[in-house]
């Protein structure tokens, strides 16, 4: 179960869940013709509902907008928060035992920073939701083909990464989307319970594990569909 499967991370992490069953809720339909995928459309408020009749074990929230796409805080926080959230809480509804989601390095809801409040908020609201097992990924800036979408700060700072991360403590490093979306499909299906937070070393690691990690099911169809 995969939201976000047209962003930076989530095309990515696309071609590693081939073989596994796989849900995908987008805005509209993008999804590759696979043995055992499917894909249901609608506004980002509707996805919820979509949920109805299916059965989810591993649901994966890797969406997130950008400031250059929305240009204020408001929609930021609907997207990147309560978008999240409600998608989170719709997939536990229908048996989701494992949410993995992309947050940020540094995120924290006491933030001075909107953009790392927002991502706490977040983290908080899904961790209130009762999974069994709650994976938050948190990378450093992440480095990636997305140009148009970028603020001129951010490509800023992707520019002068090479130099940057130097002086920067490893998780708040750049990463690159690629490596999280590795990191991410080794993570899913992953046994066990409890909350895990994943900065730049754990996903580093993570991602060199991936091609090794056993195949697991990311969404079992539910009768209702």
């Amino acid at each position: 179960m995969l939201i976000g499967a047209t962003g930076l991370v989530g095309s990515h992490l696309l071609p590693r869940l081939e073989g596994r069953p796989l849900l995908s809720l987008a805005r509209r339909a993008t999804l590759p013709a696979r043995p055992g995928w499917r894909e249901k459309t609608g506004a980002l408020e509707d996805w919820p509902a979509l949920l109805e009749g299916e059965a989810v074990d591993v649901a994966v929230a890797a969406i997130g907008t950008t400031w250059a796409k929305v240009g204020n805080w408001e929609d930021f926080d609907r997207i990147d928060r309560h978008g999240v959230v409600e998608f989170a809480r719709a997939a536990r509804a229908a048996g989701a035992r494992q949410l993995v989601v992309v947050s940020s390095a540094m995120a924290r809801a006491s933030s001075r920073s909107r953009y790392l409040q927002i991502k706490g908020q977040m983290e908080a609201d899904v961790e209130s939701l009762g999974y069994p097992r709650l994976d938050i990924v948190r990378p450093g800036l992440l480095k990636g083909a997305r140009p148009r979408e970028r603020r001129v700060k951010e490509r800023l700072g992707i520019w002068l990464s090479p130099l940057t991360d130097r002086l920067v403590p490893r998780k708040l490093r750049s990463i690159p989307a690629e490596t999280v979306a590795a990191a991410i499909a080794a993570l899913a299906g992953t046994p066990g319970t409890g909350v895990h937070v994943r900065h730049n070393p754990e996903i580093r690691a993570l991602a060199a594990t991936a091609a090794t990690a056993p195949a697991a099911a990311t969404v079992t169809p539910g009768a209702g569909r």
